[in-house]
């Protein structure tokens, strides 16, 4: 194989990738705050029906990817009770779009952020909160300057997690937005297109080192910003 033509990316392939990255942040970032939420209620609220919530929040994992998608078809897509409406009076539609990738890749990564941001809340110590609250700072102060600070690196490690999954995920988007090259094609979907190629090695291999390459990043520059704020924690 000639190694300069193996390196050389197809047009098609680059719009993947940059697909890819655009699913992935948009399904990480998005999802963020309502991680945030949802961890730090199953943290450090008791109340009925919790155990369901936390047992909600974590099928993604169990269910297959398959199911999740076509759930979403179901419901968002034209002929659904919530994407008929949502087309009918606010003009949008998320099915065979790339928000749609985005969504399905967020419900996918949701329980990975949750239960990272969930354990570091958990770490935190109570006591700072409870002598905050004595000192009349109200529970959303509590949480902006004491809970939230502390729990930083599993927000960051949640966030990176989403990042990651999305990245890869294949089996829900497929399903809810199909594999539409230049709107819906991610890399996992770009992969899948070129096994049923003759002669797709080639580019299967540089989508996978591209792949590779962007979540051992994500993952470095998450440990380099964890690290940074520990140091600036204990100066």
């Amino acid at each position: 194989m000639d190694l300069p033509a193996a390196l050389h990316f197809a047009p098609e392939e680059l719009e993947a990738i940059r697909l890819s990255l655009k699913v992935a942040t948009a399904a990480a970032l998005c999802s963020l705050p309502f991680g945030i939420a949802t961890a730090w209620l199953l943290a450090r609220r008791r109340f009925f029906g919790s155990s369901l919530l936390d047992a909600l929040v974590h099928l993604p994992l169990v269910l297959p990817p398959v199911v999740v998608g076509y759930a979403l078809l179901v419901m968002l897509g034209g002929n659904g009770v919530i994407g008929h409406w949502l087309e009918d009076t606010l003009g949008v539609s998320v099915a065979f779009r790339w928000t749609g990738a985005a969504l399905a890749s967020a419900i996918m990564g949701f329980p990975l952020m949750v239960r990272a941001i969930r354990l570091s809340i958990e770490n935190v110590d109570r006591r700072l909160e409870q002598a905050a609250a004595t000192l009349g700072a109200s529970p959303w102060r509590v949480f902006r300057t004491i809970t939230l600070p502390l729990a930083w690196p599993g927000v960051v490690a949640g966030a990176v997690l989403a990042f990651a999954k999305a990245l890869g995920e294949f089996g829900a988007t497929i399903t809810f937005v199909s594999n539409i090259p230049g709107e819906t094609q991610t890399i996992s979907s770009a992969i899948y297109s070129l096994m049923q190629v003759p002669g797709g090695e080639a580019g299967i291999w540089r989508l996978a080192a591209v792949s590779v390459a962007i979540s051992l990043a994500a993952l470095l520059a998450s440990e380099w910003l964890v690290r940074r704020q520990r140091g600036e924690a204990h100066d």
